[in-house]
């Protein structure tokens, strides 16, 4: 079956100015509104890297949810497990600045218990036959908890995300039975309520490494943007991993690239050090283009970009 995805979609309301972003002030520019959410964004993930993932989500009853179903059939993603409800989408309002980052936004999310009736009827036809599993770890605890239940019956590993860390501090004790928890450099400063912004990825590292042996997380790959990624593990091993320089256009969508990436690689048989450095590629490619869905790269793009480097080298 693939990798199943489950977590929210989201509709995402994105301004982008035209020209110097003013704080508080009027800025003209331009809108747009398109699907989105973590999970979303990672099941079409990978999906363009030529893998058949399952998403179990929810979407509205409305035309905007069957435009999530269609496109996501186009993209070969197996939605045989998303279910139409009202209000079954979220909504992400953000602003970005002419570098492309966000600098300001507010989230709605949606209420995703109603899954909790799907998994009890077929969660044995969902997971026995998966690959591995990719998990939103911040959805209701109750939904978490069967998921776990699964990947316990049928060995299955687990890729927890998150899209709200406030809320998934509080299902810290499910990080003990993942595979791999991915995310990025401010929310684990939220995870280990420590501040990371100002830390190089030598100083990010060793900290790292010193939390996930205390906290008894199996690994754990923290993203750093321009800086590239740092991971550690619980036998003690740790990294860093570059980052590709680009310009950047809109970082939104490269963390869901890279967390695509790294699963699919691993799910391939490479080690955590290169299937962090084809996840590095893939954020890379992504924050060149706008917009989460187009910033979505290709296997042949991400192997493209690697043997550029590896000829440059």
């Amino acid at each position: 079956m693939g990798i199943v995805v489950l977590g929210a979609v989201f509709v995402d309301v994105k301004g982008y100015p035209l020209s110097t972003y003013i704080p508080g002030g009027r800025n003209v520019g331009r809108v747009e509104q398109v699907p989105g959410g973590v999970s979303r964004n990672v099941v079409e993930d990978i999906a363009n890297v030529e893998l058949r993932p399952t998403f179990v989500s929810l979407v509205d009853d409305t035309g905007m949810g069957e435009d999530v179903v269609r496109q996501l059939r186009n993209h070969k993603v197996n939605t045989d497990y998303i279910l139409r409800t009202p209000d079954g989408m979220g909504a992400w309002l953000a602003v970005f600045d002419n570098h492309g980052d966000v600098c300001a936004s507010i989230s709605k999310r949606p209420d995703l218990r109603p899954l909790a009736a799907l998994l009890d009827e077929k969660g044995d036809e969902i997971f026995r036959d998966a690959d591995s599993i990719a998990l939103e770890i911040d959805m209701d605890k109750e939904l978490v908890k069967r998921v776990f239940a699964y990947a316990r019956k049928y060995g299955k590993a687990v890729y927890a995300v998150v899209s709200n860390m406030s809320i998934a501090i509080e299902r810290r004790d499910f990080l003990r039975s993942v595979h791999c928890f991915i995310c990025n450099q401010q929310e684990a400063g939220i995870l280990f309520s420590e501040d990371y912004d100002s830390k190089t990825p030598e100083e990010l590292r060793d900290i790292l490494a010193h939390h996930v042996q205390a906290a008894e997380i199996p690994r754990m790959v923290v993203t750093m943007g321009a800086q590239g990624a740092v991971y550690a593990m619980q036998d003690g091993s740790c990294g860093i991993c570059p980052a590709r320089k680009v310009d950047v256009k809109d970082t939104t969508g490269a963390g869901d690239a890279f967390t695509a990436a790294f699963a699919c690689a691993v799910l391939h048989g490479e080690s955590i050090d290169a299937a962090i450095h084809q996840a590095t590629l893939a954020g890379a490619i992504a924050v060149t283009r706008r917009g989460a869905l187009r910033s979505m790269p290709t296997k042949k793009e991400i192997e493209a970009l690697s043997q550029e480097i590896s000829t440059a080298g």
